[in-house]
């Protein structure tokens, strides 16, 4: 081993080539920039990596060499994992197409070829371990950041389980548990008004939710805000939330302003994503109500969350929902791109349904007044 210091903030080199005339053309080319080590063979380098590869910033490797070739080098770089932190440029008289191929394979960086320039030596040198060090460095802060989101997410944790284990909590959480009872049931009623009258429903299905402690801790901590109950009924709207799922946009709209139109229901906030709908396609109508739930000494009002969205709409947001949420998913903006164009579909293809519906609706509306003609002329 042979090492060369100008300097303690130099990058470290490691030069492997059993031929000693190339490692010592290799050293007097970059010598004057890097820290360069020595090896004549695969196992000396390699037991060289074991004390210095934190510092080592670059590995020149030669492929034909006694005792451990190249190949056999990068395998055992591969297996300990340190190819990923420390790039390899293969120094070689070879050109074969087949060889380059099989070192990339490998995870070889780049090639250093036979005659050496030095311009070329010193610009490949350079090139892999400024990329190398910017990725390192970006690895590192993705490392520190999901230390940092999981150390979080353990005191998020540990808080929720404080929550549940509160009196106050659990009886705010009653309490919108009462409001969504309160929405499903004059829903319902509509429901079944409609079913009498029209002989047809205004909506398919109704589901509903709670925010779960996590949740209202993520949120709280994202407006700036304490988590106590006063700041929970004032700064949430959403942690009772219930979707309504219609077949037409128009059911959408009657259904919505039937409800608004309760007495004792106050609208707090509308957003309307049917008629404006978000960037992502994203179409769906939200109402913030006031609900009233009645205890047994007092009669108190509730914030609640009301979405309204057809079938097909609902199908797309669940889809949707997997994307945003799920990570390391391949191609997200083409599969972003595909999601725009069916949300978009959608929107026609509800409209359309919605007039065969009311073609449908105009004909058997004709043929009860034809009927009713006919029997009157008896």
């Amino acid at each position: 081993m042979i090492y060369f210091s100008r300097g303690k903030n130099m990058k470290r080199i490691l030069i492997v080539d059993d031929v000693e005339i190339n490692r010592e053309l290799l050293c007097n080319m970059l010598s004057d920039e890097y820290a360069v080590d020595m090896a004549a063979d695969g196992e000396e380098a390699l037991a060289m990596l074991e004390e210095e590869r934190s510092e080592t910033a670059a590995i020149l490797l030669d492929l034909h060499m006694p005792k451990m070739d190249g190949f056999a080098v990068i395998r055992a770089l591969k297996q300990k994992g340190w190819l990923n932190r420390i790039p390899v440029l293969i120094i070689s008289s070879e050109h074969a197409t087949q060889i380059e191929n099989r070192c990339l394979e490998m995870g070889v960086s780049d090639f250093i070829h036979k005659p050496f320039e030095a311009s070329i030596v010193r610009n490949r040198v350079h090139n892999v371990t400024e990329l190398f060090a910017c990725k390192n460095q970006l690895e590192q802060k993705v490392e520190e950041q999901e230390a940092a989101l999981e150390k979080q997410h353990r005191i998020i944790e540990m808080q929720a389980e404080k929550l549940r284990e509160s009196e106050p909590f659990n009886r705010l959480m009653m309490e919108y548990r009462a409001a969504i009872m309160e929405v499903e049931t004059r829903l319902k009623v509509l429901n079944e008004e409609f079913s009498r009258m029209y002989n047809r429903n205004p909506f398919e299905s109704i589901k509903s939710r709670l925010k779960t402690p996590e949740s209202i801790y993520e949120k709280m901590a994202r407006k700036g805000r304490q988590v106590t109950m006063e700041n929970i009924r004032e700064y949430l709207t959403d942690v009772a939330g219930l979707r309504v799922i219609c077949s037409f946009p128009d059911d959408i709209y009657r259904l919505a302003d039937l409800l608004i139109r309760q007495d004792d229901f106050i609208l707090l906030r509308e957003k309307d994503y049917i008629r404006n709908p978000k960037r992502n396609g994203y179409r769906s109508l939200h109402l913030i109500l006031n609900i009233p739930i009645f205890l047994s000494h007092e009669k108190k009002y509730v914030k609640a969350e009301v979405q309204f969205r057809t079938i097909a709409m609902d199908f797309w947001a669940s889809l949707e929902h997997k994307l945003k949420y799920k990570k390391d998913v391949a191609n997200t903006e083409e599969i972003e791109g595909q999601l725009k164009a069916c949300a978009d579909s959608i929107e026609v293809l509800d409209y359309q349904m919605q007039d065969i519906r009311d073609k449908i609706d105009q004909s058997q509306d004709m043929d009860g007044a034809d009927e009713a003609g006919g029997s009157g002329n008896i």
